[in-house]
């Protein structure tokens, strides 16, 4: 699914496009995860003045209110400044701007466009207010690392999917970052030292960095906004790459699955 990097460089796009410009229509096609919460009509004629961040949503600050936007499993976000056309049978929310239109292309419908009044709203809440720090924000200190691993008893891959200590380090960027630091990923949270836990604080963002500058992964169905995939996924380290030989030792890369997911290490450099 498309994790911070994906969202954080369809943000980059995005802004200039929509900042600014006032909305003049909305689409909304089939139900996705949650609904808008509004008549589409609440929309048209507000300005967007804002365009955001927060861990894998994207939001668009309006003239009276709050548009959350979320890629979900399989959601990629197109922009273009003329009519791109019919919308397709997986596009579920379109919006016409003075100068542009978005549409959210979601075959899985797992996403969402969630419209709230404002980011302290009920609405709001329930979506962002679980959420930890930002991994590439002041925030993220080690020593805030540190005190919220030591309150987890799960396996740190776990801890790091589930955004509560910090946003956004989705399952690529966390094989990628554990195998960086040389943490296996069914180790402890609350058991990593703290010289290893700064490891891997300096490896997150490491890896996020990294990952946003090649315009993050396309493993299925992401697609920047002008229809590029990105190129992360063709440098990853231990992701993807079962069977094959580590980068730094030669052993065979493995695969296991953690929370239904498939995680990726070398037995050899990961302990």
């Amino acid at each position: 699914m498309p994790e911070l990097p994906e969202v954080e460089v369809t943000k980059q796009s995005l802004s200039p496009m929509l900042l600014g410009t006032t909305i003049s229509g909305v689409h909304v096609g089939k139900p996705l995860r949650w609904p808008l919460g509004v008549d589409p009509k609440t929309l048209v004629g507000q300005t967007i003045v804002g365009v955001r961040r927060r861990g894998k949503y994207l939001l668009f600050d309006l003239d009276a209110g709050l548009l959350l936007l979320h890629l979900g499993m399989s959601g990629s976000v197109s922009v273009s400044q003329q009519w791109p056309g019919p919308l397709g049978p997986h596009d579920h929310f379109e919006l016409q701007t003075t100068t542009c239109w978005m549409r959210l292309n979601d075959p899985r419908r797992f996403g969402a466009a969630v419209f709230a009044p404002s980011e302290n709203s009920p609405q709001a809440h329930k979506l962002l207010g679980h959420l930890g720090v930002e991994p590439l924000e002041a925030g993220f200190t080690s020593d805030y690392f540190a005190a919220g691993l030591a309150k987890r008893a799960g396996a740190i891959k776990q801890v790091l999917l589930s955004g509560d200590v910090v946003v956004g380090v989705g399952n690529i960027y966390a094989s990628e970052a554990l195998f960086m630091a040389g943490i296996r990923p069914t180790r402890g949270a609350k058991r990593i030292g703290r010289v290893r836990i700064n490891k891997l604080h300096q490896a997150i963002q490491t890896v996020l960095v990294r990952a946003i500058a090649l315009g993050g992964s396309s493993l299925r169905d992401f697609k920047h906004t002008n229809g590029e995939h990105g190129l992360f996924q063709a440098n990853s380290q231990v992701y993807g790459r079962e069977g094959q030989a580590c980068t730094q030792c030669r052993a065979p890369i493995k695969r296991i699955v953690q929370g239904q997911r498939a995680t990726y290490f070398c037995a050899t450099c990961q302990r």
